[in-house]
């Protein structure tokens, strides 16, 4: 996984009112949990840029007025008109103790059947993967190198090294489309 720090301020004032205040001075309330205990902070809005708007996954080291933690971003909450950011929860990183993330899947290779005239359709952007924080990759490959038209490459030939995954073996990650103009030359 990238690593990114964040450096965040240690709330005084809990609840709506508190949270509404940080707001209006541009900090996002935030919380983490999965430790000893909770700890809520606020980060200012502008250090989120690269954690959020990415679709990277990042070992997060959260600085806390001086106590740093490790930590994985588990959920962010935005407001539905203006997309600010209203809330971001923080999952900490144990040792020796697993985790589940969302990793994106990478697509490789160049396909027969794009080169024959179908389209390649991503149905599955990101996998869910258990394991230690140590053994998450940056990214899960997928190899469409074999597929020809209307072929699918499905969750269960993705490979993850000290990983489990999670999602539906049978699920589609991406599949070969035929295209009308070939669909009726294909039948005849």
């Amino acid at each position: 996984m990238k690593k990114l720090e964040i450096v965040g301020y240690k709330r005084a004032n809990l609840g709506s009112k508190g949270a509404k205040d940080l707001r209006t001075e541009a900090l996002a309330p935030c919380v983490l949990y999965g430790g000893k205990e909770q700890v809520h902070f606020a980060v200012p809005m502008i250090l989120f840029r690269d954690l959020l708007y990415s679709a990277d996954v990042y070992e997060v080291a959260l600085n806390i007025e001086g106590d740093v933690y490790r930590a994985i971003l588990q959920d962010a909450q935005f407001h539905p008109v203006n997309e600010m950011i209203l809330h971001v929860d923080f999952l900490e990183i144990i040792d020796n103790k697993a985790i589940k993330i969302d990793v994106p899947i990478k697509i490789i290779g160049n396909s027969p059947g794009v080169i024959k005239g179908g389209k390649m359709i991503q149905k599955l952007r990101k996998v869910t993967l258990k394991g230690l924080a140590e053994n998450i990759p940056d990214f899960v490959t997928a190899d469409i190198s074999g597929l020809d038209l209307g072929q699918t490459v499905k969750v269960n030939k993705l490979v993850v090294e000290g990983c489990e995954i999670l999602n539906p073996m049978s699920n589609p990650v991406a599949t070969i489309d035929i295209p009308r103009a070939l669909r009726g030359k294909l039948t005849a």
